[in-house]
């Protein structure tokens, strides 16, 4: 039943990201960037040809092809049931979320809609929801990996199951 909630919630994602972008492409496109707070954070429309930090750039069908793979693969894991713990169904399904919202950006427009502008203060590249989304997603699919997941202790069998019974009597030579 998780699984379920969980790619509801994927779903609504990419809904708001695709709400917020198709605002950036209608009305912060013409004001080009918005001061939400001054020097440090800044809605700013910009067209990312390619992928996280210009890598890419330009190779829509190379980024549209990796991207079907990944969320094709994750949405096979999920429903066959290859991911039962919560935790990872979750974080799964938020690298869904962003890899769809971004998709259809690549698959509509050609390009990815970003808006999302701290680099002011931190020289980062302008994002947006749906990169967050593949990001937090990934980043908790590591601690699992890391921290959580504990392979299974091997249980020992009792000495007696693993050790052949010696007769009572043994008759010296």
């Amino acid at each position: 039943m998780t699984k379920y909630w969980a790619l509801s919630a994927s779903a609504l994602l990419v809904g708001v990201d695709q709400l917020i972008k198709y605002w950036a492409q209608t009305v912060l496109s013409t004001l080009q960037s918005l001061a939400v707070i001054p020097n440090l954070f800044y809605l700013t429309y910009v067209r990312n040809y390619g992928a996280a930090f210009g890598i890419l750039n330009g190779k829509t069908s190379l980024l549209t092809g990796m991207v079907c793979i990944v969320l094709v693969a994750a949405l096979y894991l999920l429903l066959t049931d290859k991911i039962k713990n919560p935790f990872m169904v979750w974080s799964v399904c938020l690298v869904i979320a962003g890899g769809a919202g971004n998709l259809i950006d690549r698959v509509m427009n050609g390009y990815v809609v970003d808006y999302l502008d701290f680099s002011s203060l931190f020289g980062f590249p302008v994002f947006n929801l749906a990169d967050c989304c593949v990001v937090v997603g990934t980043f908790l699919i590591l601690i699992y990996i890391l921290f959580l997941d504990q392979p299974p202790k091997d249980v020992q069998p009792e000495a007696a199951e693993t050790q052949p019974e010696e007769p009572d009597n043994i008759e010296e030579a």
